[in-house]
């Protein structure tokens, strides 16, 4: 968790980047930007943080030959907090690598903000912070002014809501030999929108209990819902069942292992050693491995829990939510009505 009731904004720079492939072009300032306004200071820090307030998932800066000072931002971010009298110079450097890799014809010009922060609060480690922000979407707003004889009406075209950070990423001044930790938030999910955590930060998720818990439970969902279809006759009651047995499992221990999940919840030799085998090919195909014991994370189940569907979708005539057993549910055909049919058993009705 990232909190910033005690942080401020220590320096700040703006660029504009533009599309390279588009002829636009890169404009620097010259300067760093003198922020005296207190009220237009708070603006900022809610603009910048307040997206970071209820991410739990850390990154590191890394490069693929393993040469940390290889990664651009890495080596600016080091310059910057070593001596930050050099803040707005290494500014302009990320700005210009942010310009040189943005190869995608739609990616949008925007305003790239760069912040100095200090008493930032991450997993409970106070630290200075450098925070780099892109505005790309611009929004139209109505002004409201009162005069003598009534109200005017005025409307800004190009104007930036501050409740929307289109992409921003902070990284705090803590464990720097393994890469930095590093927040991120990109609120474009388009392809050409992987350039900003791929291209030009270059992160790696940090292997930890949040990344383990949430990595396992993604992999068993997909594994229920995609890949046992392959191997064993499943209606969607059972693969239902199969999806909320799994999370009363992460919800109800305070570590994972990995023989007690495959026996208390898929509870099948074979569906076990299937799932054990598409873990392994995951492991494989996205180089990272995800242990068979680990703590387990509250606040990455809280994450998972909400795409976990535990919805029996009927036709367009009804949807049965399920969150108790499946013993409960009893599917069959009338051949009458031609039609399937599910038989519910219940106490009494709330």
């Amino acid at each position: 968790m990232i909190f910033y009731t005690e942080a401020s904004i220590q320096q700040l720079s703006i660029h504009k980047t533009g599309n390279k492939l588009n002829d636009e072009p890169l404009v620097l300032s010259e300067t760093p930007i003198d922020i005296t306004d207190a009220v237009l200071g708070s603006l900022l820090m809610q603009y910048f943080l307040n997206p970071f307030e209820k991410i739990n998932e850390i990154y590191r800066l890394y490069h693929p030959t393993n040469e940390l000072g290889l990664n651009e931002v890495f080596h600016f971010a080091e310059e910057i907090f070593a001596n930050p009298e050099t803040f707005h110079t290494n500014s302009q450097q990320i700005a210009r690598h942010l310009y040189d890799i943005a190869s995608h014809a739609r990616i949008k010009p925007g305003e790239l903000y760069l912040a100095y922060f200090n008493k930032v609060q991450v997993e409970g480690e106070i630290t200075d912070a450098i925070g780099i922000f892109k505005s790309e979407s611009k929004e139209p707003y109505l002004k409201v002014s009162y005069e003598e004889t009534g109200f005017n009406l005025m409307y800004e075209e190009q104007a930036i809501n501050i409740k929307k950070l289109d992409k921003g990423c902070v990284i705090f001044n803590t464990e720097k030999e393994q890469g930095y930790k590093v927040a991120v938030t990109d609120q474009t999910n388009r392809t050409e929108a992987f350039y900003w955590v791929d291209d030009f930060l270059k992160l790696k998720v940090r292997n930890d209990n949040y990344t383990q818990t949430q990595a396992t439970l993604s992999i068993y969902k997909t594994f229920v819902t995609e890949k046992m279809d392959e191997e064993f006759e499943l209606n969607k009651a059972d693969k239902i069942d199969l999806l909320n047995r799994s999370i009363d499992y992460f919800k109800g221990k305070e570590s994972f292992n990995f023989d007690e999940f495959a026996n208390e919840v898929i509870g099948h030799p074979q569906g076990a050693e299937s799932f054990k085998k598409f873990k392994s090919k995951y492991e494989v195909e996205f180089d990272t491995e995800i242990a068979d014991n680990f703590d387990i994370s509250e606040a990455a189940v809280k994450k998972q829990a909400r795409v976990f569907k535990s919805v029996l979708k009927l036709d367009r005539n009804f949807h049965i939510y399920i969150h108790g057993s499946k013993e409960l549910i009893e599917k069959g055909y009338d051949e009458q009505m031609g039609k399937h049919f599910y038989k519910i058993y219940f106490n009494e009705e709330t």
